[in-house]
């Protein structure tokens, strides 16, 4: 049987590609998997301890039966009717757009947070980034972080945009909008937003610096998923 395998950030570069096709024994897991890629990408065995899958959009550990046609997704660590706002962007945020999307005469607080990109890290100056994401996973994790913290706090409303492809210093990378009648909820809705989106969401960050030098931000694994292991 063929599936397609997906990689991103440094799962792509140990792969040499964003996708690739890979013929498999009917019924085979994705143990045969790892043990398939590893052998014919020895880049792959240093980091695959820290990578996540998905099968098909959903995480799924290493016992699952892989079927003809799988879109399998090497997940590294992140660096977050589907609710108005919570989408991507491959082009410049419009930051009042989003603003706007929660707003209501009703609600005397709008909290806007913007995140951009800074000129420097950890001493390193940087000149740009580059965001990837596996966009049909990052698209329903978005959508269940608004989706649940509006459920948790029914009378606030939240626009999440995260943009991707490459960023400028000074450039907009997310915007997250929140809107209450009363600024507690909506502060409060604005922090768990971001801390979700930065842990749960397949969205990747590659700092590129002043000195020719580029990097990886894989600081933080996707939580409850689990790594494949070879049997």
């Amino acid at each position: 049987m063929k599936i397609r395998v997906l990689a991103f950030a440094t799962a792509r570069e140990a792969i040499g590609a964003s996708e690739i096709e890979i013929e498999l024994a009917d019924g085979s897991d994705l143990a045969d998997l790892a043990s398939r890629l590893k052998s014919e990408f020895p880049a792959l065995e240093p980091i695959w301890t820290r990578l996540a899958v998905a099968v098909d959009g959903e995480m799924v550990s290493s016992s699952v039966t892989i079927r003809e046609g799988s879109e399998v997704a090497l997940l590294p660590p992140v660096s977050g009717g589907s609710p108005v706002g919570a989408k991507l962007v491959d082009g410049p945020i419009d930051v009042m757009a989003a603003s706007s999307a929660v707003s209501d005469v009703g609600f005397g607080a709008t909290v806007l947070f913007v995140g951009t990109v800074r000129n420097h890290h950890r001493g390193r100056g940087v000149e740009r980034i580059i965001y990837d994401a596996y966009r049909p996973m990052a698209q329903s994790s978005l959508e269940t972080i608004v989706s649940e913290l509006q459920t948790t706090e029914p009378q606030v409303r939240i626009a999440i945009v995260h943009r991707l492809g490459e960023i400028g210093i000074g450039e907009a990378s997310v915007v997250i909008a929140t809107s209450s009648p009363h600024r507690e909820a909506a502060y409060r809705a604005s922090k768990q937003a971001l801390e979700r989106l930065k842990k749960e969401v397949p969205i990747w960050k590659q700092e590129h610096y002043t000195d020719g030098v580029s990097v990886w931000r894989e600081e933080e694994s996707l939580i409850e998923l689990e790594s494949i292991e070879t049997q």
